[in-house]
């Protein structure tokens, strides 16, 4: 074999095959000549020469000693320059050493073979050295060499038409294959649409010309043996499309420059958009919580029930609907925060500093103070409830006594005023008399029910009674009535008593029946007071309690009977004696207006209210009973709730904690969360639950120590944190694809991080940060200048000094540590190319080098360039490539 290895060999494999066929077909190696000669040339013109037979040309080694030294740019030994066969020898000699110098080790190539003009030879040398100069260095996807620039083929013509490329024979024969790689690159010299399959040759010399003409590559093939061979050479066809490659190789380099600025501003414009729309939704949910606060600190209400109520429901219905959506905003502000943050790390941006504040901090700190309001609110209007339910209830008790008292005292004044004594007989004057002591016992039974009223009023006033100024007046004109009473009644006692020495004759039997009648009487008043008391209770304990207090009441009804039977007797033994000594107005008791049919009414009336009691104290009984029913209702549920809970929040935690994949710690989140969701219909329920207690009027319950408003707070923290751990989650797999970290890198950064997360918080202590960093094999010492650099770490990861190292962090630090990103100093050396090595670029190669939107983001942000080599429109790219990565202001 006769062709040159490269030592490593890689960008010759499969050659040995189909080399051995270029030895045995004539029209190969007529090609071979042909594109050889014109390669050589299209250097060798450099230097102002040329070849016209390869295998003669070349046989004193001189020109092939320029060629080498035009396409290397290197200078060779001297040549020697006599004509003698050693010389020649010589010359060919010093072209071989220096090819093999350049890693290509020729094998069966001798300097005799070519000095003789060995054809086969001197072909394999030119191939050698097209191998090494011209396709070794194609290199796509660490291809080898061949590999590699039918690859680059491959991509370039993939949109067009009738062109498959394949191999370096086949595939280029019709010609189609070199007018799309010509019309990739420069679609003003070829209208790729005109041409067809059917036309090879036209195809081929369009082609040929084209390239020629245009950019400067000479014909290396001819037409008409690419149509007519069965199977064109394929050192010839590679050796001609390489001249493409490198033709074209400028272009590519732009492109790659292009692709790389449009994805660095892709990233800023996308982090621009997020930190637009972080704003806005900061905005707008600081505003809804500074709008919704004011009324939740409101204490003031029409001091009545029925507005207090409604003010609940309106409470409720802000919980239903109003406050829902606003957490899920919370949450999703958070997470749009956390996205950008992450996002702005990976590509190597400073941290995102929101305007002041709106940090994510102040939006928490006033999501507490509506929480705080919130809680304070609902207490305050359950206690409102609570105040104004007994209000209502002292306020019907104060009617109650009040309509008993007036209609005791209706005519009472009257009555004392009166002067009828004046004109009676004696003994109907001492009967004035016993009747007037008879009302004093009366007066006296009375005080009572008056402090009674007085005293309900004074609480009906310091409870704030709506109507209190009503009570008011009603207390005060009750009371001035009783002073004006007691003055009265003192004054017809006086009066009385001036009259006493003429009053001697008494009937016993009438004053027995007054002074047994009044107490009775005032005894059944009482006891009616109390049967027809209204009465307000909150536990079953407390309803037993009346029961109970009934029952011994109806236990002395017996004796009450045996005293209006005595009662009633004396009654008829008057009639008796009246009946007997026919005495005339004999039944007419001086001494008291109570008359027997007044003491049986009432005592019938007495007895009649006795089984009502019964009726309301057990209805009373009944929603008691029906109260401790709600009351462990809800119990019931709030503790499975609760528990339910705890447990998936602990739950959450051990997700976080366990190993494994981050795309499994994930999916178990997202099932976690779906489960969760699925629980809603619990807390609905509950929420049911509790407005059913609520409307009820039930304010304690012994049998849970759950309340509402402490499930509804573990319920919201167990939404955010699922929501939290997922977006952390798809941020440290996003920071672990985009950094190209292991998965055994990730999962031994996370378990270091919380093996010293002691706390589980997670974030580590500046201590804890510098333990596990010695974990993981950082040399930071206990000296002055360990703790210097522990000090610049701190900056980097907590850029806002709250003292604390989030994992977020730490894994941003850790792959700045163990992996690579694109610099300011990449993007500028890419506008650097675009503009043609020159220190500014205008909108002109901006506008034709990137796509639409991103060229016009540049032209707006791009300061003018200010050197001394400046153009009109001249654009500074430095300035702008620093801004990108915060080095700067835009």
């Amino acid at each position: 074999m006769y062709y040159g290895e490269q030592n490593d060999g890689a960008y010759m494999e499969q050659e040995e095959e189909w080399e051995r066929e270029g030895l045995l077909d004539p029209a190969w190696e007529k090609q071979q000549r042909k594109t050889f000669t014109a390669w050589c040339n299209s250097h060798l013109r450099k230097a102002g020469t040329q070849i016209e037979e390869i295998e003669e040309d070349f046989r004193q080694g001189l020109k092939l000693m320029l060629l080498l030294e035009v396409i290397s740019g290197e200078q060779l030994p001297k040549p020697d320059k006599g004509r003698m066969r050693f010389h020649k020898i010589a010359n060919v000699n010093k072209a071989l050493d220096f090819i093999e110098s350049k890693g290509v080790k020729l094998v069966s190539i001798g300097p005799e073979e070519i000095v003789d003009g060995n054809v086969k030879m001197t072909l394999g040398m030119i191939w050698t050295i097209i191998l090494r100069f011209a396709i070794q260095d194609i290199s796509v996807e660490e291809l080898s060499a061949k590999e590699g620039l039918l690859l680059w083929c491959q991509r370039k013509t993939s949109p067009y038409r009738n062109v498959n490329v394949q191999n370096f024979h086949l595939s280029f024969k019709d010609g189609l294959a070199f007018c799309a790689l010509i019309h990739r690159h420069r679609p003003d010299l070829i209208d790729y649409s005109k041409l067809s399959k059917d036309n090879p040759l036209e195809n081929l010399n369009t082609a040929f010309d084209v390239a020629e003409k245009h950019l400067d590559i000479p014909r290396m093939l001819d037409a008409e043996d690419m149509v007519n061979s069965a199977k064109p050479d394929e050192r010839s066809v590679m050796t001609y499309v390489s001249a493409y490659y490198h033709a074209f190789s400028g272009a590519q380099q732009a492109e790659t420059a292009a692709n790389r600025i449009c994805k660095v501003l892709k990233v800023n414009q996308e982090n621009e958009r997020l930190m637009e729309e972080y704003e806005r939704m900061a905005s707008d949910l600081l505003e809804w919580i500074k709008r919704t606060t004011p009324w939740l600190e409101n204490r003031t209400t029409d001091n009545t029930l029925p507005g207090t109520q409604s003010k609940l429901e309106e409470f409720r219905e802000y919980r239903r609907k109003h406050k829902p959506p606003k957490l899920e905003e919370k949450a999703k502000l958070e997470t749009v925060f956390n996205t950008l943050q992450t996002r702005l790390r990976l590509s190597n941006r400073p941290a995102y500093l929101p305007t002041e504040g709106k940090m994510v901090s102040d939006i928490a700190k006033a999501w507490k103070g509506l929480e705080f309001a919130e809680k304070g609110f609902e207490d305050w209007l359950l206690s409102e409830l609570q105040r104004l339910e007994r209000l209502d209830h002292l306020a019907q008790k104060f009617k109650h006594k009040c309509d008993i008292h007036e209609e005791w005292a209706h005519g009472k004044e009257d009555m004392l005023q009166s002067t009828d004594y004046k004109k009676c007989r004696l003994n109907e004057l001492k009967a004035f008399k016993k009747k007037h002591e008879a009302f004093e016992s009366d007066l006296a039974a009375h005080q009572d029910r008056v402090e009674q009223i007085a005293a309900i009023a004074q609480e009906l006033n310091a409870l704030e009674y709506h109507d209190a100024p009503a009570v008011n007046a009603r207390c005060q004109r009750i009371c001035d009535q009783w002073d004006v009473l007691g003055t009265l009644t003192q004054k017809r006692r006086v009066a009385l008593d001036e009259a006493e020495r003429i009053m001697e004759r008494i009937d016993q039997l009438h004053l027995e029946f007054a002074k047994r009648a009044a107490p009775f009487n005032n005894w059944m008043d009482g006891a009616k007071e109390d049967l027809v008391d209204m009465f307000i209770v909150h536990t079953t304990e407390e309803i037993q309690g009346l029961i109970d207090a009934h029952e011994q009441f109806k236990q002395t009804l017996g004796e009450a009977d045996k005293e209006f039977n005595a009662i009633i007797g004396l009654v008829n033994e008057v009639q008796k004696i009246g009946m007997q000594y026919e005495i005339t107005g004999a039944s007419v008791n001086p001494y008291t207006t109570l008359s027997a049919q007044d003491i049986a009414n009432k005592w019938t009336e007495v007895r009649q209210l006795v089984p009502k009691r019964d009726g309301v104290l057990q209805q009373e009984m009944i929603r008691q009973q029906n109260n401790e029913r709600l009351r462990l209702q809800f119990a019931k549920k709030a503790n499975t709730v609760g528990q339910w809970i705890e447990r998936h929040l602990d739950h959450l935690v051990s997700i976080s904690l366990q190993s494994g994949s981050l795309e499994n710690t994930l999916t178990q989140f997202k099932s976690f969360d779906t489960e969760v969701h699925q629980y809603k219909p619990n807390i609905d329920e509950l929420e049911r639950y509790n407005q059913e207690v609520q409307e009820a009027m039930i304010f304690e319950n012994r049998h849970t120590q759950y309340t509402m408003e402490s499930l509804r707070v573990g319920w919201e923290q167990l939404l955010t944190a699922i929501a939290r751990n997922i977006n952390e989650t798809e941020n440290q797999v996003l920071t672990r694809d985009a950094k190209g970290i292991t998965d055994e890198m990730m999962e031994e950064f996370r378990k270091s991080f919380v093996h010293f997360d002691k706390r589980r918080s997670r974030r580590l202590t500046p201590k804890e940060f510098k333990a596990c960093l010695i974990s993981l094999g950082f040399n930071i010492g206990g000296d002055y200048q360990g703790d210097a650099e522990l000090q610049k770490m701190m900056a980097i990861v907590d850029p806002n000094g709250t003292g604390f190292v989030t994992f977020e962090a730490f894994l941003d630090f850790m792959t700045r540590e163990t992996t690579d990103t694109d610099t300011a100093e990449q993007v500028m050396q890419s506008f650097k190319i675009l503009s043609g090595d020159q220190p500014y670029i205008t909108a002109e190669i901006l506008r034709r080098e990137l796509p639409p939107d991103q060229a016009e983001y540049c032209i707006a942000r791009m300061a003018p360039y200010k050197g001394p080599d400046a153009v009109p429109g001249a654009l500074d790219y430095s300035s702008f490539s620093t801004a990108l990565y915060g080095e700067s202001d835009l």
